[in-house]
């Protein structure tokens, strides 16, 4: 059943402030088979809100995580940024460490195995946890130990009776999506051995705002962090941030690394201290808000103004990224037939499915050479160096990509 939020997720704190309404969308991930294009589609109200006691940036409605991520259809391992990121990450992390064969490492919401891969070919025994059915099957097959349900702090009890303390937990690109923030934080608390560190990725929603992100923006994503609000929310757990770092995957990370407080080792890195200063200027400040939605609103005439453009020239574009993202935009937009006609994802699981919405075919991106768009309209633009880069060929032939993200432009 959903549920409509009243108080915020972190603190409980009432008086939450409207940043951006999205109206009703569906499901970004529930992407259709043709049987079910006859079917009347689910939507859902999409509204971004505010806290004022504890900066936490967050969307109203909720949706079970049963029905949000049993069945998944994104795969990590079908990005090489993110493969590299990940065996960098992980390299860093096992000299930094000493992790050797006695230690361990799980993450949670580990998708295929794209990040515990690289400890298991240093040694180092790991542990995943992944609830979608067909993710956790894919990453046993891979030869990744996983435990097939949901992360929480009665989970976290199981394991540790089963004897798996972590020297390191990784929580990647989940936080955000978790309803309990407090019973998944506190989890990872009793889960790490008295030494070991947390290492979690979020979107940072100073760059969320500062360039225009708001298809990161969808029901699955139910928070957007600032270091203040995770400062706040990880104390009121006994675990302390250590340090930080800005990444610009994903449209802009941040990466934090907490430990279990006490009194021999509640020393953190400089950098820690002058992110949560300069955060003083703008986190907790509702009026640093206020001009994101006007800025999208522009986003979308211009946008909006330049297919209508090309198509009234007779141009033909398509779309690459099946992505959740990529559902926010056009479905907010207004985006789809007749100006946009097929959607191209490397994903196998993806391809042959309809997106959710907007109705479009998805492909494998070999169409784009079959077909010869005159444009791509790119929706998973976080990784643009990487795709511009795989459509060299259908690039050279004249094909010419849309990037609608920070900024509008083609290349």
């Amino acid at each position: 059943m959903n549920t409509v939020q009243v108080s915020c997720r972190s603190c409980g704190k009432p008086n939450l402030s409207t940043i951006l309404s999205l109206g009703k969308t569906p499901l970004a991930n529930a992407l259709l088979t043709g049987e079910q294009l006859e079917e009347i589609e689910q939507t859902y109200d999409l509204d971004l809100v505010f806290c004022p006691s504890c900066s936490l940036v967050q969307i109203t409605e909720t949706v079970p995580p049963e029905k949000l991520f049993r069945e998944y259809f994104y795969l990590s391992s079908f990005s090489e940024t993110l493969l590299r990121h990940s065996e960098e990450n992980a390299n860093r992390l096992i000299q930094s460490k000493n992790l050797s064969h006695d230690s361990l490492v799980i993450e949670i919401a580990s998708n295929d195995g794209y990040l515990l891969q690289y400890y298991k070919r240093a040694g180092v025994p790991v542990l995943g946890i992944e609830p979608a059915r067909n993710i956790a099957q894919t990453a046993e097959e891979r030869g990744i130990p996983t435990i097939c349900e949901f992360f929480d702090a009665q989970l976290a009890d199981k394991l540790i009776v089963d004897g798996k303390r972590a020297d390191v937990v990784h929580a990647n690109n989940v936080l955000a999506h978790v309803p309990d923030l407090n019973g998944f934080v506190h989890g990872v608390q009793l889960l790490l051995k008295n030494k070991g560190v947390s290492v979690i990725e979020v979107p940072y929603v100073k760059d969320m705002i500062d360039r225009h992100e708001f298809d990161t923006i969808y029901h699955e994503h139910l928070c957007y962090f600032s270091l203040t609000a995770l400062d706040h929310l990880f104390r009121r757990h006994d675990l302390f941030i250590e340090d930080v770092k800005r990444l610009d995957i994903h449209g802009g990370t941040l990466r934090i690394y907490a430990r279990k407080q006490n009194k021999d080792s509640n020393v953190r890195s400089a950098v820690v201290d002058e992110m949560l200063a300069e955060e003083v200027a703008w986190a907790g400040n509702e009026e640093f808000y206020r001009g994101f939605g006007e800025e999208v609103e522009r986003l979308r005439g211009a946008l909006v103004t330049m297919l209508s453009g090309l198509k009234a020239e007779g141009k033909r574009i398509a779309v690459y990224g099946a992505s959740a993202k990529g559902s926010t935009l056009m479905n907010y937009f207004g985006l789809g037939r007749p100006l946009l006609d097929f959607v191209v994802d490397r994903s196998t699981i993806k391809q042959g499915h309809y997106t959710p919405g907007t109705h479009l075919p998805i492909y494998s991106p070999a169409m784009l050479l079959k077909e010869k768009p005159d444009y791509v309209l790119l929706l998973t633009w976080n990784f643009a160096d990487e795709i511009l880069q795989q459509q060299a060929e259908y690039r050279k032939q004249g094909g010419r990509f849309i990037i609608p993200i920070p900024e509008l432009r083609v290349v």
